[in-house]
């Protein structure tokens, strides 16, 4: 029920303020369009300014050209005081996003259908269990509902190895799969278990060790360190997976005090610390070769075990394989429904300029009160990553380009990008794939564990370059 609320929130929201600004602005008659068949990077708008609004950037740069893009925008220069400024649109249209949508299902076919065949291999040969006996001292007392030793365990074990290590795609088959497990053993099919909420909550705090992807998409943008966001990508991630921890046991009167919690909790915290300080210390080049090599070797160390463990039990690899491949087939396509539903109301809320009218208050507000505002010009990034990966990797990418890699909003939007899963993107897939209705409190849990995990990247932004 509550996903139904804020589906249709979003939908009336992005509506109402399209109708707004279609009324009661000059410069977006094509407002409608655009939200219906309108393509990214479509000129969403024009608009005539003079010399005066320019930033100090474009007018330098228009002093040798006729023309400059800046972000998302574009300029043209009349004559010397009148200029002209292009909007393009920041992404496809409702009847694109419907394609695009069962595009990426399509796409997931493929991962899906490969790693839960290896997964059903696992699960056979009794590597999952195995996984799960050596992770039960924690999850039992985090997941007290999951009967102790169960496959689900070593699911989730092996999706939050993978969020840790970047591979966001192999995360989503070992997650898919743990809901499924989690599903069997729910005694309310429509409803959204304790145990379901946690391992969810956990997933989408995005714990990360190491954001490469925003780590070369910086260095290809010019930026003198481009790694000198990874510790404050690190604490934050860590924070908000703690903030989501912590208000999910409260809410399920889970006393995290307990040996076993803090131990593991402690433990993980050294472990992160240790290899912070050995990454840190790594050359820019080798800290990249380190990433890759640390994240797809484990990855095909995973592999061989399963199959070797698989042929040391003297088990139908390949049938087993087959089997499991068949689920993950059945999967990427159980969830294109819920997926096409979900994208297309957040493009519609993207394209209605919803984020710019709340920005625009943000930055007013602040500025009353006399506070430093450069934060503000990095929440773009922050409002959309909830809503899209997508989305606000490429609104990451335009602050960058728009105020300088190395600008303080520029960073400030890169360890806003690597801080946290895209939360509704997540309830739609995971609850989509076993058919829960009612999520219960999923969502505020994960939003308000990113508004921690936001302040936490703010505070460290200015701590470490403000």
């Amino acid at each position: 029920m509550a996903l139904s609320r804020i589906w249709c929130a979003i939908i009336i929201i992005a509506i109402s303020v399209a109708a707004f600004k279609f009324t009661f602005t000059s410069n977006n008659t094509k407002i409608f369009s655009q939200m219906i068949v309108g393509k990214k990077a479509d000129t969403a708008y024009t608009q005539q300014i003079d010399s005066s609004a320019l930033p100090a950037m474009v007018s330098t740069a228009l002093l040798k050209s006729k023309e400059f893009e800046l972000g998302s925008n574009k300029y043209y220069k009349l004559d010397n005081s009148k200029f002209i400024v292009c909007k393009n649109q920041q992404a496809n249209g409702i009847l694109e996003t419907c394609t695009d949508a069962v595009n990426v299902c399509i796409g997931l076919i493929g991962i899906m259908a490969f790693f839960m065949g290896l997964m059903s291999i696992a699960e056979k040969a009794g590597g999952i269990r195995f996984l799960s006996k050596i992770i039960a001292p924690f999850f039992t007392k985090l997941f007290p509902d999951v009967p102790k030793n169960h496959p689900a365990t070593g699911y989730m074990m092996l999706n939050y190895a993978a969020n840790l290590l970047g591979l966001d795609s192999v995360a989503t088959p070992f997650g898919l799969k743990a809901m499924q497990s989690l599903q069997e053993i729910n005694p309310d099919k429509e409803t959204a278990s304790n145990a379901q909420i946690m391992f969810l909550c956990l997933h989408a705090a995005g714990l990360t060790l190491i954001p490469v992807s925003i780590i070369a998409v910086r260095s290809k943008l010019g930026a003198t360190n481009p790694t000198d966001i990874f510790i404050p990508c690190l604490i934050t991630t860590f924070v908000g997976t703690l903030a989501a921890m912590m208000i999910v046991s409260f809410k399920q009167k889970i006393n995290l005090l307990q040996t076993a919690i803090v131990s593991w909790v402690l433990g993980i915290a050294a472990v992160l610390t240790l290899l912070v300080v050995y990454v840190h210390s790594l050359p820019k080049d080798v800290m990249d070769v380190f990433s890759s090599a640390l994240g797809n070797g484990i990855l095909l160390f995973i592999i061989l075990a399963i199959v070797v463990g698989g042929a040391y039990k003297k088990i139908d690899v390949f049938d087993a394989f087959i089997n499991g491949a068949k689920e993950g087939f059945a999967t990427a396509i159980k969830i294109i429904p819920f997926l096409v539903g979900m994208l297309v109301a957040i493009c519609m809320l993207r394209n209605s300029g919803t984020f710019e009218v709340v920005l625009l208050g943000i930055k007013n507000f602040f500025t009353m009160l006399g506070f430093d505002t450069r934060f503000v010009d990095a929440l773009p990034t922050a409002m959309v990553r909830p809503l899209s990966g997508q989305g606000s990797r490429g609104l990451m990418i335009d602050t960058i380009k728009t105020y300088g890699a190395d600008s303080f909003s520029a960073r400030l939007s890169g360890i806003i990008q690597g801080c946290s899963d895209t939360t509704l993107y997540i309830v739609a897939l995971y609850y989509g794939s076993v058919s829960i209705k009612n999520i219960r409190y999923s969502v505020k849990a994960m939003l308000l564990a990113d508004v921690v995990a936001l302040i936490t990247a703010i505070l460290l932004c200015y701590m470490f370059f403000g």
